[in-house]
């Protein structure tokens, strides 16, 4: 849906969009190396925790099945999807058959991946390819941000507004509940007159006829058991000439330090030599 929705995935505030119709927070939790050479593939390993063997979630018709999972993850400019011929045979295997796939023609550096069954991929594992600013003008070496979203379950409202069926209800009116027929929930208001109000199939109706209700108490339990997390991560493209160069002046300190450790000692002998 985010994919049809929206060209940019991340708005200025820094919220993705896949949280707009996924509206509970779960956190996720993603792993990256801290630096990283020019044109190396490395891993980002994305972990969304639940308990998919035990929680089920309801589908369009109400009944009940596992959940499934996602994720996105935007990369600065330049930095893209490994390429399946360079892919090491231990990250395939890694991988476990998971498909990414580019966010759009327009943005190769955000990929997605998902909806997939979450008992088998609750640990996704991306390949990503840096770029190499020695062949790339507009890549620099120094730290870039990523941003990565991570989703459980189905998500609550549909891109076009209308609510999903995994969703907790609340009553619409103050009253007094007359009648449950099924879906069907009728509140008598207080001026006398009848509210009839439909749930969607998912939820199990918590009121009873002749209870009170006022405006927003639930009437339904909440069949949610997914959410939606962010993380973001820092990544430091390395250039192997600081690498050198901080090592050459790291030699060079410890050498003019043990010259003059060496220095002193010699100083100390003279001193004793001579009697002082």
């Amino acid at each position: 849906f985010a994919q049809q929705n929206y060209k940019e995935p991340r708005d200025p505030t820094g919220k993705i969009a896949c949280a707009n119709c996924h509206l509970a927070g779960k956190e996720i939790d993603v792993r990256l190396p801290q630096e990283v050479l020019p044109d190396t593939i490395f891993k980002a390993t994305i972990e969304i925790p639940a308990k998919y063997n035990k929680r089920y979630q309801p589908v369009a018709d109400g009944s009940k099945a596992t959940m499934n999972c996602g994720a996105i993850a935007i990369m600065p400019q330049g930095w893209k999807l490994a390429p399946k011929d360079r892919l090491p045979k231990a990250l395939k295997k890694e991988m476990k058959g998971l498909a990414w796939a580019p966010y759009s023609k327009e943005k190769p550096n955000i990929v997605v991946a998902g909806p997939v069954p979450g008992e088998r991929y609750e640990t996704m594992t991306l390949p990503i390819l840096s770029p190499d600013p020695n062949t790339s003008k507009d890549i620099d070496f120094g730290k870039e941000l990523f941003y990565f979203g991570g989703n459980r379950g189905r998500g609550q409202v549909y891109p076009e507004g209308n609510q999903s069926n995994n969703n907790q209800f609340f009553a619409k009116e103050t009253g007094t509940i007359t009648a449950v027929d099924g879906l069907k929930v009728s509140i008598q208001k207080e001026d006398g007159s009848t509210f009839e109000q439909e749930v969607l199939p998912g939820a199990q109706i918590v009121v009873e006829a002749g209870e009170q209700v006022k405006k927003d108490d639930p009437i339904t339990t909440n069949p949610n058991v997914g959410g939606f997390g962010q993380a973001e991560k820092e990544v430091v493209l390395q250039d192997m000439n600081r690498v050198y160069a901080y090592c050459a002046i790291s030699f060079s300190i410890f050498l003019s330090q043990l010259s003059f450790v060496l220095k002193k000692k010699q100083f100390e002998k003279v001193q004793l030599a001579e009697g002082f």
